[in-house]
């Protein structure tokens, strides 16, 4: 690696990785608040799931404006002052004293963050050679993902210290100091001679029908996984697994620590397939297959330990990844930020949908003693199945058609053999009849 690539990486990468961890703590740590919350300010289910969906839907809705921003301005002004506002919050989130103003401070959270990956996606196309796109997005990804290997056992710690308010100060106080690092330590550099015109790049990537047969099974696969793992994966394991806390917090522990190295793993994968010239869409559609066989084991609930299935939804939320090395081979690198985007508005806006939508269906359900029966999220995740699998089903459509091509060329060969050798017999069998008949008469 060259000398100054380090420069890169310490003032460049690493800072848009830290505003990253952050947005990945902040949306992960309602896994364990939310029962302090709806303690405190006695919630239900619905409410928790609003709480912590609209960390998505705000997400969801900003994208595309955040995106004509970052374009416009560049990722280090945007990111430094959207994360001043995570931190004014995170500031009101801790000082709450209702549902409202938790909401609105995490729907600031939330904006303020927003950009977080999307600005580091940028940032890594603007200062990184393209053929390393992929690798270094899987290291951008695995570092975020250390935010939800922190808003586990770390943050119970703290929790169990300092109370839940202030370590939302203290969330308050380091994305303050994220943003200022990103602002007075990262160089600028000219993104919008790299970027064409808003219209102009948003109607290439909308109009493409790469991009919309990629677009299902990655948002429901993506999605789902994000709005498994920083809720409901824990409400599962206590009403249905019966954990406590301490060996739920461990098993949330593992869950993350499994999607920060599948981000790297799968970031390593996809840089070396597209070296060798390989297609990496075969693997996205691998790892959906596995994803869904892992939620049919949660919704079957055998009798042995559920932990194998909730890593594989947790590696599955690393796989956007994969997802944006594959959209660098669908366009070329002055539409893939946007590009990039655009898939984002339809990862977190299905993550919105399962994570609320989880919550009114299990309030179909009278709980008891605070926790609902195993029927409940059987009917929750086989919704959210059936959606994958015709999703699944519409990614390797061309594939099967291709295949059924194939296979009927094949038959009609097969078919014009057999038509020719029965031409060559016949004839055959005929003269050996004619010259029996023959001799007969002689």
């Amino acid at each position: 690696m060259r000398p100054w690539s380090w420069r890169i990486i310490s003032c460049v990468f690493l800072p848009f990785a830290a505003g990253y961890y952050l947005s990945y703590l902040f949306r992960m740590i309602n896994t364990l608040i939310c029962g302090r919350l709806a303690s405190e300010f006695e919630l239900g289910t619905a409410d928790l799931g609003l709480l912590a969906s609209i960390h998505f839907l705000v997400v969801t809705g900003s994208q595309i404006p955040l995106g004509m921003l970052l374009d416009r301005f560049g990722p280090r002004r945007v990111q430094s002052a959207l994360l001043l506002l995570a931190a004014s919050g995170a500031a009101l989130f801790g000082l709450s004293s209702g549902f409202l103003s938790l909401l609105l401070g995490r729907a600031m959270i939330a904006f303020g963050t927003a950009a977080s990956l999307m600005s580091g996606l940028k940032t890594v196309v603007l200062w990184f050679p393209r053929e390393r796109v992929a690798l270094i997005n899987g290291y951008m990804i695995m570092l975020g993902a250390l935010g939800a290997v922190t808003a586990t056992a770390p943050a119970e710690a703290l929790l169990n210290w300092i109370g839940w308010r202030s370590l939302f100060e203290v969330l308050a106080v380091s994305s303050a100091i994220a943003a200022a690092v990103i602002y007075f330590l990262v160089p600028e550099q000219d993104a919008t001679r790299k970027s064409p015109r808003g219209t102009v790049s948003m109607k290439t990537v909308y109009t493409d029908g790469r991009f919309w047969r990629i677009a299902p099974i990655s948002s429901t696969c993506i999605g789902s996984a994000w709005a498994l793992q920083s809720l409901w994966a824990a409400s599962w394991l206590s009403d249905v697994e019966g954990l406590d806390r301490t060996s739920l917090v461990t098993q949330l522990l593992v869950m993350a620590i499994a999607l920060s190295i599948g981000a790297l793993l799968l970031g390593v994968v996809a840089d070396s397939l597209r070296r060798h010239g390989k297609n990496i869409e075969t693997l996205l559609a691998i790892i959906a297959a596995v994803f869904i066989a892992a939620e049919l084991a949660l919704i079957v609930h055998p009798p042995f330990l559920s932990l194998p299935s909730w890593t594989i939804v947790a590696v599955v939320g690393s796989a956007i990844a994969l997802s944006c090395a594959i959209i660098g081979d669908y366009f070329p690198t002055e539409l893939i930020a946007r590009a990039n985007g655009v898939l984002n508005v339809l990862h977190f806006g299905w993550a919105f949908l399962v994570q609320y939508g989880t919550g009114l269906i299990l309030e179909q359900w009278p709980a008891k003693d605070g926790h609902y029966p195993s029927i409940a999220y059987q009917t929750a995740f086989s919704i959210n199945v059936v959606l994958q699998l015709a999703a699944l089903v519409w990614f390797i459509a061309p594939w099967l058609k291709k295949l059924n091509w194939k296979s009927q060329i094949a038959l009609r060969r097969k078919s014009m053999d057999q038509s020719r050798s029965v031409q060559v017999v016949i004839p055959s069998a005929e003269m050996v009849i004619l010259g029996t008949d023959e001799d007969v008469e002689w």
